[in-house]
């Protein structure tokens, strides 16, 4: 890049891509963390693994949402973001859990983490 010359946006899929890739990376590098480190018990690396795979989807659903509503309405992209983690963290809690037979402690701790980690290379495929 010439010196002096602005960064150009990046692209949709190119952003997309990166993103998905950059996170996929953090959360199977906490997951093995976790696994290895923490819950080493098969049930609760059974746990970690499904909230990884839940945060990995929801992440990438909500990356898409706040990369089309950010170029006009970047709170709204935002917030919308927010409140789609939150309500998976409700629903995980109150239904994913006991539908898969998890235990609650290392799959709600665990998807929670995975989005806090994910979510802070966000910023930087958003622009």
């Amino acid at each position: 890049m010439p010196t002096g010359s602005v960064a150009q946006p990046m692209g949709m899929g190119r952003a997309v891509l990166g993103f998905t890739a950059a996170q996929g990376t953090i959360i199977v590098v906490a997951m093995l963390v976790m696994q290895r480190f923490v819950w080493t018990d098969a049930a609760g690396a059974d746990a970690v693994r499904a909230s990884a795979w839940l945060a990995f989807i929801v992440q990438s659903f909500t990356f898409v949402i706040a990369r089309l509503v950010a170029r006009q309405q970047v709170i709204a992209g935002w917030g919308l973001g927010v409140i789609l983690r939150f309500a998976s963290v409700a629903f995980w809690a109150l239904l994913g859990i006991k539908a898969l037979g998890l235990v609650s402690g290392p799959a709600l701790i665990s998807l929670v983490l995975f989005y806090f980690v994910s979510t802070l290379v966000e910023p930087l495929f958003l622009n």
